[in-house]
């Protein structure tokens, strides 16, 4: 996918928030250790350093959700992410966000830790990010 193309599913998916640009999404992808995971409709963006990876975002489109797509986008970067030679995957998810918690946790992420006011919706009060984590077992 190209950058414009992430950037668009990115504003659709996180309308309430900042959403990235193309000009973002092509400097992450030009760096070292960042893969993206995905389809035209949902994808997972990650960064590998050394034996850790951390998504980075993770976006579907929303007239696509609820069809697995964001599920099948974390699941393809955790196999990129171990092939890559990581150990754990983390990733940050703001407090309010019930259908994204949820499917963490459908893929084994547990709590451990919490980033009170990290998230900042137009025309709301801060959000806290709840910081995940994962092992990755070999496959």
């Amino acid at each position: 996918m190209t950058p414009d193309a992430l950037a668009a599913i990115h504003a659709n998916a996180f309308s309430a928030t900042r959403a990235w640009s193309a000009n973002e999404f092509s400097s992450l992808l030009s760096q070292n250790g960042t893969l993206i995971c995905g389809t035209s409709h949902s994808f997972a963006l990650i960064r590998v350093v050394v034996d850790e990876a951390e998504v980075l975002t993770l976006a579907t489109d929303p007239t696509m959700r609820r069809q697995g797509l964001a599920k099948a986008a974390l699941t393809d970067a955790e196999a990129a992410a171990r092939h890559a030679g990581a150990l754990t995957m983390f990733l940050e998810v703001g407090e309010d966000n019930i259908a994204a918690k949820a499917i963490y946790a459908a893929c084994g992420y547990t709590q451990v830790g919490r980033r009170p006011g990290y998230y900042v919706p137009k025309n709301a009060a801060p959000i806290a990010a709840l910081v995940m984590r994962k092992e990755l077992k070999p496959a």
